[in-house]
């Protein structure tokens, strides 16, 4: 601490305005570390809600005494990482945030006092609430609003008032909802509420635009919108299969593709059938044999006992008489084919493709002469184009039209001339500051440490050099301090002169060359005095005793320099 205290007395006021900057900087700089690695550490608890939300979910973290953040909007709350999933936790059981509606929690408390009416109202509320965090869950949904209407009882048919709702959805940025999403939200909302159809729901987006469709009157109408339907999706389709195949090929904004399809939408069944004659087959055949008649020996006579009888008794005289008759009966048929055929719905009758590719902007000549100049794409590329977009959507040349076409895109026309082409933007200039906030802890803290270190050098340096000075003028024996300028350059120019001398007496003769001319460019124009002329006998007197010490002052003197 002597030594210490000593130094600082002996420091100039300069040095010791040097010092106490650079402690207030490291101070400074510890410090505003230490805030913004504390302020990195806080992150985003809850964006997106509500001001009664934020209200609340505020007064939580102030009851548990949490460290918090607001946004100048006021929807977003930051707090540190290191509490961040349990303060998710706890929010979550006390049940916030709510989404700015109130769900069936709104039954909780029990009032005695409470009218059918307000019981209505605040079912419907709650109804609504449960809705809309239901349909807030959705990946592409970020906040709905849900509204509904019940249904009106009545004794009088015509009194009777269906259920109705409305759904309005704000989408997440680059989202959609393709029409299978929007019909399953309307059957979300009317299977919650009694006596809702999912026709009576409208879905709507922020921007106003309708996303359910309302069910069709008639079967003509749904037919229609069935074929509507079908034809897009196959021009959807088609178009697909060409910016596939020419965006690799031209790039992305080089070339406009359209496409117009006619489809049949009428579904049929033909029945055909086929004779052929010279391929006859027998379907029936018929023999009949008829015999009618008696043969010799057989009974005869009068009809009775005798004639019935298994031997009768033969008869002399008697002749038999016998008729034959044949019958048959052939049905030939030729052979026929019949065939029964469903046409399939949707077949296509006409397709038509439009092609525009664009051209290329040159700039030819200098200064006033300098024109634009526009190369449309060579004949071999329309061609393989073309070839290519044939085959990609199955061409078939007697029934489909194809175009292909060059012209310049208005986009091409528009660009400047290279002279005139504003200035590219520099890129942004990255702050150091930033990424030493993103160090770890123990990084800055390090840093800190040698800022520190490199200060302690800088007071040990002064140090060493207030005491080489201190010991210069204590090895002279003369004045501490000459009265004039001009007097104590003199003295430094002996004393130097001295010491060089001295060294030169005892080195070679190419060292002291060297010497010599040293000790002349350090030389300064006499001074003559009669003081300065008695102090440099003096020093010169005193370096010829004592070599070591005049030769040790001389470096200090060289180094302070």
């Amino acid at each position: 601490m002597d030594q210490l205290k000593k130094l600082f007395r002996n420091l100039a006021p300069r040095n010791l305005a040097i010092i106490a900057a650079a402690l207030f900087l490291c101070a400074g700089g510890l410090y505003w570390m230490l805030h913004w690695r504390k302020e990195a550490d806080f992150k985003t608890l809850y964006t997106g809600l509500a001001a009664e939300d934020s209200a609340a979910v505020i007064q939580k973290l102030k009851e548990s005494a949490t460290d918090y953040r607001l946004s100048e909007t006021g929807d977003v709350i930051s707090v540190p990482s290191a509490k961040l999933a349990e303060l998710r936790l706890q929010l979550a059981a006390a049940g916030l945030p709510r989404t700015g509606r109130i769900g069936f929690e709104i039954f909780d408390k029990t009032n005695l006092g409470t009218t059918e009416f307000v019981e209505h109202v605040n079912y419907g509320r709650a109804l609504e609430g449960e809705l809309e965090r239901s349909v807030g869950a959705l990946s592409e949904v970020e906040q709905a609003r849900v509204h509904i209407t019940f249904p009106k009882d009545s004794v009088f048919q015509e009194s009777r008032q269906p259920a109705k709702a409305s759904v309005m959805m704000k989408l997440k940025p680059g989202t959609h909802l393709s029409p299978r999403n929007v019909s399953a939200v309307a059957h979300l909302v009317s299977s919650a509420v009694e006596g809702l159809t999912p026709d009576a729901v409208s879905v709507l987006d922020m921007q106003g635009n309708l996303l359910s469709r309302p069910a069709p009157e008639s079967p003509d109408e749904a037919a229609t919108d069935a074929a509507l339907d079908y034809r897009q999706k196959v021009e959807h389709d088609l178009l697909q299969k060409i910016t596939s195949t020419l965006d690799p090929l031209l790039g992305r904004d080089r070339y406009r593709a359209s496409m117009s399809v006619d489809v049949d939408l009428a579904s049929a069944e033909q029945n055909e059938e086929t004779v052929d004659p010279d391929r006859s087959v027998m379907l029936q055949s018929q023999k009949t044999e008829e015999t009618i008649g008696s043969a010799s020996g057989s009974s005869g006579g009068v009809p009775g006992t005798a004639s019935n009888l298994p031997r009768p008794s033969a008869r002399s005289g008697s002749s038999g008489i016998t008729t034959s008759r044949r019958t048959e009966n052939i049905s030939w048929q030729p052979s026929r084919v019949t065939r029964v055929t469903k046409l399939p719905q949707g077949a296509l009758k006409r397709m038509s493709v439009a092609v525009v590719l664009d051209q290329t902007v040159k700039w030819e000549g200098t200064g006033k002469n300098l024109h634009r100049v526009v190369v449309p794409p060579s004949a071999e590329v329309m061609k393989s184009v073309k070839d290519v977009v044939t085959a990609a959507i199955g061409f078939v040349p007697d029934r489909d039209l194809i175009t292909i076409e060059t012209l310049p895109f208005e986009e091409t026309l528009s660009q400047p001339a290279p002279d005139t082409a504003p200035p590219a933007k520099p890129a942004p200039k990255q702050d150091p500051w930033k990424n030493m906030v993103n160090l770890p802890l123990p990084v800055l803290v390090g840093a800190v440490l040698g800022i520190l270190l490199l200060l302690a050098g800088a007071v040990f340096v002064l140090m060493k050099m207030t005491g080489a000075k201190k010991a210069s003028a204590e090895t002279l024996d003369g004045p501490k301090a000459l009265p004039g300028a001009a007097e104590a350059q003199a003295v430094e120019a002996a004393a130097a002169e001295a010491a060089l001398e001295a060294q030169m007496a005892e080195r070679d003769e190419e060292q002291r060359r060297a010497d010599l001319a040293a000790l002349a460019s350090i030389k300064v124009p006499p001074v003559k005095t009669k003081k300065a002329e008695v102090l440099a006998k003096q020093i010169r007197e005193t370096a010829k005793k004592d070599n070591a010490s005049s030769v040790h002052v001389l470096q200090s003197w060289i180094h302070d320099r």
